[in-house]
């Protein structure tokens, strides 16, 4: 999330995972902007945050490993100020014919080996996998977004439909 500040940006980055928000830290120092980017440990689905504060919102990779996909919308909604945005980046479907079986072969085999030989753990991707297949389609999220409130929802499908950006306005 982040809000406009009267000399360049000052953006909140909150996670559930303290450890990535450690890297992070460590990265915004390295790029000297550790004053104007703060990190708070939270949940998407209840934020420790007051009503609409924030001027954007923003989510890649991460709004399908929440519980509740329902709350954590509310949730952005709550904490965006009038005529502020939502923009959700996030894997959906492979949707060119032909292409959609060679992305499912490499990513049910391929992903979880690489993961393997990269990491020593293939069972982590191959959960990042099976996440990606059981996220609600473009069409289904979009439907998501608006029943959280947010008006002009729309959203843009990219490589084949291998990922997908999804914004909303909080009017």
């Amino acid at each position: 999330a982040a809000k406009a500040a009267g000399h360049g940006f000052q953006a909140t980055v909150c996670d559930i995972n303290g450890e990535m928000l450690a890297v992070g830290r460590e990265r915004a120092a390295a790029q000297h902007l550790d004053h104007q980017v703060s990190f708070v440990e939270g949940n998407a689905e209840a934020l420790a945050f007051p009503d609409k504060i924030f001027d954007a919102y923003t989510i890649a990779f991460g709004i399908r490993n929440v519980p509740r996909i329902p709350l954590a919308l509310s949730e952005a909604y709550r904490v965006l100020k009038p005529g502020s945005r939502f923009l959700c980046l996030e894997f959906s479907s492979v949707d060119v014919p032909g292409l959609d079986r060679i992305y499912d072969l490499f990513s049910f085999n391929v992903i979880p080996q690489l993961g393997r030989a990269v990491t020593g753990d293939a069972e982590s991707y191959r959960y990042l996998v099976e996440s990606i297949r059981q996220f609600p389609k473009p069409n289904a999220f979009a439907d998501m977004i608006r029943a959280a409130g947010f008006s002009r929802v729309k959203y843009d499908i990219m490589s084949g439909g291998i990922v997908a950006l999804h914004s909303g306005w909080r009017l």
